[in-house]
């Protein structure tokens, strides 16, 4: 008998491909999460039916209990392999039985699934095959994010496709076409639905950057949204959208599971997942939301206001505007950001701040204001209500004279 305990994201399914490609009917797949695992594992280990049994797990850790069960039974001359590219999976390259390599010696990164290809050709298994490095290397371009990178939206739409059509099904198409196609490509009605696929995820996307909160957690300024599809996708556009966020942390109340994503160099959510029981990639990972997990993230979510969005078709409150810009946040708090001639420096007023505090640039100003404040560029009709409150000047007389407007402001503002 052989066994392969794998993950249910589009690497894992790509390793339970491969094994079936490789073993046929021999091999029993299953799909786990880092939920379940330990568990399944367990069980499949105490049954000493499966003494003789072939044992992989790809592209998922155990706990330190189900890893020492392992060690055993690879030390009684039982079969054990695990094979995974997880950063915080390393400690497992300490047993024969372990190999984890997250960059290849190339300098390349790999996926559970790109080793795993890799270690069956090594063994005799499977014979490369062109169309395999294809399907092989699309999905290491996903789970690594380098099709980002690399504009490759084939190794997108391959993940699309799995979500679309479910594990089962997509695991039955992929091994008809790996076996008798010589190149791998899409077909054009799967082209077409796919296409649809996309706008729904960009929708899916613009809802959910309305909904986000932000809040600090162990240091960081993390962003939190209820969400359970296009996690990846949906990390990474909010990382790059919401710049100030040090990262996004998706919950997903179904699967009771967090995911981490950020698009910064300098901060790794694999060590912040890690805090909470989780692992993963430095930009990519995630835990379960057990108790404390859930106060710390979900909590937020119900309390607190969203996030401010800039306004984006402003005629009068723009970056470029002399006098300043006025940003805002859902409390209804008011900052302005203007730069000083005289100190040759950009200055902040407003939401109490005395006195007014001081940067070196613009975007240092509008991190500070964003990542304090939850605030964002005010829109027009509301910063010109606000001056009209503030100055006791007209609508008209602010929108005529809108520049002197909020140099009078800022003269108040300085207590002038």
């Amino acid at each position: 008998m052989m066994k392969l305990f794998t993950d249910s994201d589009l690497d894992g399914v790509g390793c339970g491909l491969l094994a079936t490609l490789a073993f046929g009917s021999e091999v029993d797949v299953s799909y786990c999460s880092y939920r379940n695992l330990n568990e399944r594992v367990r069980s499949f280990l105490e049954n000493r039916q499966h003494d003789s049994a072939f044992v992989w797990i790809t592209d998922l850790a155990v706990n330190h209990e189900i890893e020492e069960m392992l060690d055993h039974r690879f030390k009684t001359g039982k079969h054990v392999q695990m094979i995974d590219h997880h950063i915080t999976a390393l400690h497992f390259n300490r047993h024969p039985w372990g190999w984890v390599v997250p960059v290849d010696e190339c300098g390349k990164k790999t996926c559970a699934t790109s080793l795993f290809y890799e270690y069956l050709i090594r063994e005799q298994r499977l014979e490369r095959k062109e169309i395999l490095d294809e399907f092989v290397e699309l999905v290491r371009q996903y789970d690594t994010w380098e099709w980002d990178e690399n504009n490759n939206v084939q190794a997108k739409h391959l993940n699309d496709l799995l979500s679309m059509l479910g594990i089962d099904e997509f695991v039955r198409q992929m091994l008809e076409r790996l076996q008798k196609e010589s190149s791998f490509a899409f077909t054009d009605l799967e082209a077409f639905v796919l296409q649809i696929e996309e706008k729904k995820i960009q929708r899916y996307i613009r809802l959910k950057q309305k909904q986000i909160v932000q809040t600090w957690i162990e240091g960081r300024c993390v962003g939190i949204v209820f969400a359970e599809q296009y996690i990846s996708e949906l990390g990474n556009a909010l990382s790059k959208r919401l710049p100030h966020l040090d990262m996004i942390a998706m919950v997903n109340p179904g699967t009771k599971h967090i995911g981490f994503r950020t698009t910064h160099d300098e901060v790794n959510v694999a060590e912040f997942a890690q805090r909470f029981g989780g692992g993963g990639h430095p930009k990519a990972s995630g835990c379960s939301a057990d108790a404390d997990a859930f106060l710390r993230f979900a909590a937020p979510a119900f309390q607190l206001p969203p996030v401010y969005l800039d306004a984006e078709q402003n005629r009068f409150n723009q970056k470029e505007h002399v006098a300043g810009i006025f940003f805002k946040n859902h409390q209804d708090q008011w900052l302005l950001a203007a730069f000083c001639d005289e100190q040759k420096k950009w200055k902040v007023w407003g939401a109490a701040l005395v006195p007014a505090v001081s940067f070196s640039t613009f975007e240092e100003a509008e991190r500070w204001m964003k990542r304090s404040f939850a605030a964002g560029i005010a829109d027009d009709a509301l910063v010109i209500d606000y001056l009209c409150q503030q100055l006791s000047w007209s609508k008209d007389e602010v929108m005529a004279r809108y520049t002197e407007a909020v140099e009078q402001y800022k003269k108040q503002q300085n207590g002038e």
